[in-house]
């Protein structure tokens, strides 16, 4: 089940309004998330930390034919959200393994399991996009994401055996998705 800009999954049966959608990384809604997410890193790792890491990884590396964005809607509104891309840019090094990049929640609708329906928005995305796993990686000052991934079966990575951290103080997280 793959979706473009222009469809939506809908309400995902939980009856509450929100829409989980799934999207090209140049639909426009992505920009709610990217703007949830520039506030998010900047409060924590500041304005410098939070551009960095923007840039690192710009929409477009989560362009089809090997990535998709997952946004959570309530009337109109981009509230939480995450995307897929190849782990290795070369998609061809792991072509089974998948990186999820931007999970954000709003923190005006936290505690009301968002990020655990984002999360599995994007492993059904992921297989969709013909991936057997999953890799991810958190920041140090983001303990709510690694008991989330903690809770919903990520197994930690030591980073040792990761050859490319994307910054030295990186968190990897693994699951497989079958």
């Amino acid at each position: 089940m793959t979706h473009t800009s222009t469809e939506a999954a809908g309400t995902d049966g939980h009856g509450d309004g929100i829409r989980m959608l799934r999207v090209r990384h140049d639909d426009p809604r992505a920009a709610g998330l990217l703007a949830g997410l520039l506030e998010e890193y900047t409060r924590r790792y500041g304005a410098e930390g939070a551009a960095n890491e923007l840039a690192r990884y710009p929409v477009s590396e989560f362009a089809a034919p090997h990535g998709r964005l997952v946004l959570a809607e309530i009337d109109g509104e981009i509230v939480a959200g995450g995307a897929v891309r190849p782990y290795k840019q070369d998609r061809a090094a792991m072509p089974e393994t998948a990186e999820f990049k931007r999970v954000w929640t709003s923190d005006r609708h936290r505690r009301r399991g968002l990020a655990r329906r984002v999360m599995a928005a994007l492993e059904e995305a992921a297989r969709d996009l013909g991936y057997a796993r999953v890799l991810l990686f958190t920041g140090p000052s983001q303990p709510e994401a690694v008991a989330l991934y903690e809770r919903i079966g990520y197994r930690w990575v030591d980073p040792a055996d990761i050859d490319d951290l994307p910054y030295p103080s990186a968190i990897p997280f693994t699951r497989d998705l079958a």
